[in-house]
């Protein structure tokens, strides 16, 4: 028997990889002749790079960046197994959970320290980087990212302007006559499931900026800079990447990364579906196993065990997924791909508990369903 484990990770319990230890050694020890694939899965959020890399036997690097709020850190970046794909998050350099709450300033944040890393991929001889944009403490749109990778941003006396969305108010020109070479040959692909424009009502200052620590009146004042800079960069460089949906992402970082590195914009669960080979690994598979710590009737909504249902619906695959919680509306998963949705939990338990004992409950769980599939299997 095949069984093919592709869950996303359960936050602050397992990483991806460990729910799949976890669940291999649940069902075998109730079932001996089993081939466990293992697919640590991911939507394009917050440990998509630890998956892509676990699933394709990849590698870290860890370098120095300038953070948020231009302080010196490290963050890393990982190479997937084929030696030819970066993958990295903008939040590694640039999020928000490394800027504590009394000090978040979406005026001056600055996403330098993500063109620090794209240009340390840069230094792999790559040919693709996958960059997931989730969790920013910025609004800049890339400003600092460009000014990282060799761009000038210059105010009406020639001169570089600041860091972070206040000072775009300044920017008169753009010089990309010295971004970074290596760029033309490397495609850079996005994971972004948001589909706001970068300004107006809908735009990244005025959706995104409260979190990141702008009132209203800065909030104002982002957006008419982001404007101001949004029309620079159809002067300039020549494109017009407003109102693209996705553009307003990441505190406009979506905008910056089509205007000046040209990326493709796509749904992460897409991208770790292609990029982890899943469809490859799902041949000949009798049964997948996915899940996450929640599963409700948004999970269609471009989560990772939606993107891991539909694709074994494909092969006509059955799929079971197992979640810390189980929320409301779960029956339109099943139109989806979803075989059964179980919980993981064998008892009423904190929270606290809950996650704590995440891998004992979810090889409790894997071995109680081995079982169950034992049966059919005489």
């Amino acid at each position: 028997m095949k069984i093919v484990l592709a869950p996303d990770s359960f936050k602050e319990s397992m990483t991806a990889k460990e729910t799949c230890i976890a669940i291999e050694k649940g069902f075998k020890k109730v079932i001996s002749n089993l081939e466990c694939i293992h697919v640590p899965m991911a939507d394009g959020g917050e440990g998509t790079t630890q998956s892509l890399v676990d699933a394709t036997n990849g590698k870290f690097y860890t370098v120095e960046v300038m953070g948020p709020l231009g302080e010196k850190r490290d963050a890393r970046f990982g190479i997937l197994g084929d030696g030819k794909t970066a993958i990295l998050e903008m939040a590694a350099a640039s999020g928000l959970e490394l800027v504590p709450k009394e000090k978040r300033d979406a005026t001056i944040t600055t996403t330098y320290g993500t063109g620090e890393l794209i240009k340390a991929a840069l230094s792999k001889n790559v040919e693709t980087i996958l960059i997931g944009i989730g969790g920013s403490a910025t609004n800049d749109s890339g400003a600092g990212m460009v000014q990282a990778l060799g761009g000038k941003l210059l105010d009406k006396d020639g001169n570089e302007i600041g860091f972070g969305g206040g000072e775009l108010s300044k920017l008169d020109r753009i010089d990309i006559s010295n971004l970074d070479s290596r760029l033309k040959d490397v495609k850079i692909i996005v994971a972004c499931d948001v589909q706001n424009p970068l300004t107006g009502p809908t735009g990244a200052s005025h959706i995104f900026g409260k979190q990141k620590g702008a009132n209203e009146e800065q909030r104002e004042l982002l957006d008419k800079n982001l404007k101001h800079y949004a029309k620079i960069i159809r002067r300039d460089i020549g494109k017009d990447v407003e109102n693209i949906p996705g553009a307003g992402a990441a505190g406009g970082l979506g905008a910056g990364l089509m205007a000046f590195l040209s990326a493709e914009l796509k749904k992460g669960v897409d991208i770790v579906v292609e990029y982890s080979k899943l469809e490859e690994k799902l041949q000949g598979a009798d049964l997948v196993i996915t899940g996450e710590g929640s599963i409700d009737g948004q999970t269609r909504f471009g989560k990772t065990p939606y993107g891991v249902a539909k694709t074994a619906q494909k092969y006509n695959i059955p799929v079971i997924a197992f979640a810390g919680n189980i929320g409301k509306d779960i029956d339109v998963l099943y139109d989806y791909g979803f075989t059964a949705i179980l919980p993981i939990l064998p008892r009423v338990e904190s929270l606290e508990n809950a996650i704590a004992n995440g891998k004992e409950n979810i090889e409790y769980m894997s071995e109680s369903l081995g079982r169950v599939i034992s049966i059919y299997k005489k």
